[in-house]
């Protein structure tokens, strides 16, 4: 078999069930090609899926136990990061170029994407400046590219991607990136990654309107770039990193630990503090998993306990690695905490609003001890809209102030990734735009392998 050429083209919460009358392209390639059911590991996140699919192996194996970790070391919580030096493991492009050593990759926006081995790299990286203002930019290797990718289409529209006005915007944006990539550059691999369906899922729901609509938005967007790979006579091989479980609460697993006695705070002049090297135990939350981690193992089984009675919990697995493949690593915690169907775990520690830290109201996504899906909300009724407008006129008048516009309202949330998926429907979604010949479902773990095999033959 001769060596293909491939856009593997990412597109988060995208599920089998969904594939139908509101997604005519995408409809089009799988009935072409093939389509199944893409059965992600635990804990079903976007970064832990990233790394699964790009190295085959378990995220005990490759590290990215979640989208964030508790780091020992420096007593802190990591969320989201950038680089490839996090993941363990020779990812697809690496495993291609042995074989074939002029082979050329492009990766867009796929996570731990920065210093990588790729031939070309573009992610979104927001400046932080030192008045407090958050700006829109990205990081590219070479900087050739970067460059003529603002001068060509702008700056990237980084609040689109992420906070209360995320949206396809974003997602347009890094499509156009890749079809300028596939006219002026020719990769071999072309990874490119469109976040946008996701965000009106964990707004409304993934079977509401606003789901539906955006589904039909961007299959739309993602048309054109699929048109010109088959044009050029690429191979189209989309994948998601999960699918979506429709939710109506939130559970508290760190206040429960609080109010046994595992949990420590500093209360601090911005609000109380979560201590996770003082706490004898603590939760990082993330949709419908978290990471438990239990400084003393004599403490674990009363944690687990303790978590157990929690209402919403379905399971805690652990300690034993054996109960989960993301458990066992350096970075796992001890327990992995499992929602229930209709539930997910919210990240706050404190017991009385009054006392919330100052970050809890804004988009701030390294600060807080978990994933906040409350940051696509703004504050709602007419006394969040006139502070938001106090904030806004404070931001462009240069004074510094948080911009504290976020509804803490844990409420709200409608859609959290699904960790277990009752049906096959439901779980992420592979289609080849060729007849694959695989199995109604297929491992994660087992992409890279087809993946490889298509470009470069046996």
């Amino acid at each position: 078999m001769l060596s293909r050429r491939m856009l593997l083209l990412n597109v988060a919460a995208l599920s089998p069930w969904e594939i139908g009358d509101d997604c005519p392209t995408l409809s089009a390639l799988a009935s072409a090609g093939s389509m199944s059911s893409l059965i992600a590991p635990d804990p079903v996140l976007t970064c832990t899926s990233h790394a699964t699919m790009l190295t085959g192996l378990s995220p005990r194996e490759h590290g990215i136990v979640g989208n964030g970790w508790y780091d020992t070391s420096a007593a802190q919580v990591l969320n989201w990061g950038r680089s490839d030096n996090l993941v363990s493991g020779e990812k697809i492009w690496e495993a291609a170029r042995r074989l074939k050593p002029d082979f050329k990759t492009i990766n867009l926006f796929w996570r731990y994407c920065t210093h990588s081995s790729a031939d070309i790299t573009l992610t979104e990286r927001p400046t932080y400046f030192s008045n407090g203002r958050k700006g829109a930019d990205v990081y590219g290797q070479p900087a050739a590219f970067r460059q003529s990718v603002t001068d060509a289409l702008g700056a990237f529209p980084f609040f689109h991607f992420w906070g209360p006005k995320a949206g396809l915007p974003s997602t347009d944006w890094i499509l156009q990136v890749a079809i300028k990539a596939l006219r002026e550059e020719t990769p071999d691999l072309l990874l490119c990654y469109a976040p946008g369906l996701d965000y009106d899922i964990q707004r409304f729901g993934p079977k509401s309107e606003q789901a539906r609509a955006a589904l039909r938005a961007g299959d739309t967007a993602f048309k054109a770039l699929i048109d010109l790979a088959l044009e050029q006579d690429m191979d189209v091989c989309v994948v998601s990193d999960y699918g979506f479980a429709e939710v109506t609460r939130p559970i508290f697993p760190n206040r429960a630990l609080r109010q046994a006695g595992f949990v420590v705070v500093d209360d601090a002049v911005n609000g109380e503090l979560l201590e996770p090297g003082a706490s004898r135990a603590f939760a990082v939350c993330d949709n419908q998993a978290a990471h438990v981690y239990v400084q003393e193992s004599a403490d674990i089984e009363a944690v687990k306990t303790c978590l157990l009675d929690l209402d919403g919990v379905r399971d805690v697995l652990g300690p034993d690695p054996a109960d989960s493949v993301c458990l066992g690593h350096g970075r796992s915690g001890q327990l992995l905490a499992i929602a229930e169907a209709d539930a997910w775990f919210a990240y706050p520690y404190w017991l009385d609003d009054k006392k919330a830290p100052d970050f809890a109201s804004c988009v701030d996504i390294f600060k807080k001890p978990g994933f906040d899906p409350c940051e696509l909300f703004l504050r709602q009724g007419v006394s969040g809209s006139l502070h938001m407008a106090k904030r806004f006129i404070q931001l462009k008048t240069g004074i510094r102030a948080p911009f504290d516009v976020i509804s803490t309202d844990y409420q709200l949330v409608r859609g959290s990734r699904n960790i277990r998926p009752e049906q096959l429907e439901d779980h992420a979604c592979l289609i080849t735009s060729w007849p694959s010949g695989l199995d109604q479902s297929v491992p994660m773990t087992s992409l890279k392998g087809l993946v490889l095999d298509r470009l470069i033959g046996a």
